[in-house]
């Protein structure tokens, strides 16, 4: 049996975890696919660093195009990060007739039509699984499990820094800057940790899931983004005083053809198997139009969930080669992208509201809500000790986000509201 022989673009953490499951299950890998599958020769930046695991050095290099090149390799697996070098190294390589398989979802969700395009025209495969919550085959249940299926609604916890960060605010009190610094030594965050608690890093994996769930191209500046750096304490208290819990989610939904994609910190009722998801876990709830309500729950990064991902990848595309099938999948984007304007995206809204203690206000508050035909769920005011001010809690009925922004206008020229202190989208 002819072994499949693959190029390895990166030896870190996930890189580890690819040669330790492709060098462990090799028994298992064969048995599906037919033949070996041989990681042939790996990209290091350092061919003599010291590493977790024994490799015989040889088949380690410093040079990318000693990989690319090499009319021997089949595969390339990139794990290396970065878009740039990285998007040059695998554009060649389709054009070479090599197939692709990569975790990166920058690269993806940035230049995924093209990097899609290229390998169609090459009759390449191209695989990225693991770009999109590590362990969890969140994009071949959208592209196969579904794909008889309409969805609808696409809303899910994307980011294990974020949902590490807001699971211990909320379950132990701490404050975020606090347990930001937990999640740095811990080595869930980065030390610049931008990306993810500002959403960046979960928009754009919701670029990369409202592309396969809707199958339209979308766009990154589709996606409107609200980070969770300035969620606090007391948020979170309120939150949970009114049944909910907090979670920083990408939420993309599509109505008549028409697409809203969005990441923001977001009220999550109690009763939602969305808001039980703590730690680094991810979670993607899928809404089908024929299978109804479905959620994918598990471990969303490191070095073994991630590699799972990244081999399954793999043995679809051997299995390809041995068929002759390869580079078939298509581009499934086409359908027109339609993005819905402020007017026709709704939903409800939490509102905490710094007013004037005294008689009056709540009267003002309510007409101003009205003047804009937002109706009201409930208003609550809670007693704060630490607050001379009074404090207004409002949750409105699903209201359209054009009508919110025009109410918090108003609010900025009314003299007995001192702050709108936070405003949240509502689910569940």
């Amino acid at each position: 049996m002819k072994p499949v022989k693959v190029g390895l673009l990166g030896l870190g953490t996930v890189g580890t975890g690819v040669v330790r499951i492709v060098e462990g299950h090799q028994e298992d890998l064969q048995s599906q696919v037919g033949s070996p599958i041989v990681i042939e020769k790996i990209l290091v930046q350092n061919k003599a660093k010291s590493r977790s695991i024994s490799i015989d050095s040889s088949k380690l290099t410093e040079d990318p195009w000693e990989i690319i090149s090499n009319p021997d390799i089949d595969v390339i697996v990139e794990v290396m990060g970065g878009i740039g070098s990285t998007k040059e190294y695998i554009m060649e390589a389709l054009s070479r007739g090599k197939h692709v398989v990569t975790a990166n979802k920058d690269l993806m969700a940035l230049h995924g039509p093209e990097i899609l395009a290229k390998a169609q025209e090459h009759g390449c495969d191209v695989y990225y699984e693991a770009s999109v919550a590590g362990g969890i085959p969140i994009i071949r249940t959208l592209v196969e499990g579904f794909s008889s299926d309409r969805i609808t609604k696409i809303m899910g916890i994307v980011n294990g820094t974020t949902n590490y960060i807001l699971s211990k605010m909320s379950l132990e009190g701490a404050s975020y800057g606090d347990v930001l610094k937990e999640a740095q030594d811990l080595g869930y965050a980065e030390a610049d940790p931008t990306s993810d608690v500002e959403g960046l890093d979960a928009a754009r994996k919701m670029t990369i899931l409202s592309t396969l769930g809707f199958r339209a191209k979308v766009a990154l500046e589709d996606v409107s983004v609200q980070g969770m750096s300035k969620v606090t304490r007391e948020d979170i208290l309120y939150a949970k005083r009114l049944g909910y819990t907090v979670k920083l989610l990408g939420i993309a939904e599509r109505q008549d053809d028409q697409f809203s994609i969005s990441v923001q910190p977001t009220m999550v009722k109690n009763s939602h198997p969305i808001a039980s998801v703590n730690g680094v876990y991810n979670a993607v709830y899928v809404y089908g139009e024929a299978v109804g309500e479905t959620m994918f729950y598990g471990p969303g990064a490191g070095e073994l969930p991630t590699a799972t991902s990244i081999v399954s990848d793999l043995v679809a595309v051997v299995k390809n080669l041995k068929l002759g099938v390869n580079g078939k999948q298509g581009l499934l984007t086409y359908k027109e992208k339609k993005l819905k304007t402020d007017e026709q995206i709704s939903s409800k809204y939490f509102l905490l509201l710094h007013v004037d203690d005294r008689a009056g206000v709540l009267a003002q508050i309510t007409q101003v809500f009205a003047e804009f035909e937002v109706s009201l769920e409930s208003v609550l005011q809670q007693p704060n000790a630490s607050n001379p001010e009074a404090e207004i809690i409002v949750i409105t009925h699903d209201a359209n986000k054009a009508a919110i922004n025009k109410v918090l206008q108003k609010f900025e020229s009314l003299d007995v509201i001192r702050k709108v202190k936070s405003v949240y989208r509502v689910e569940g």
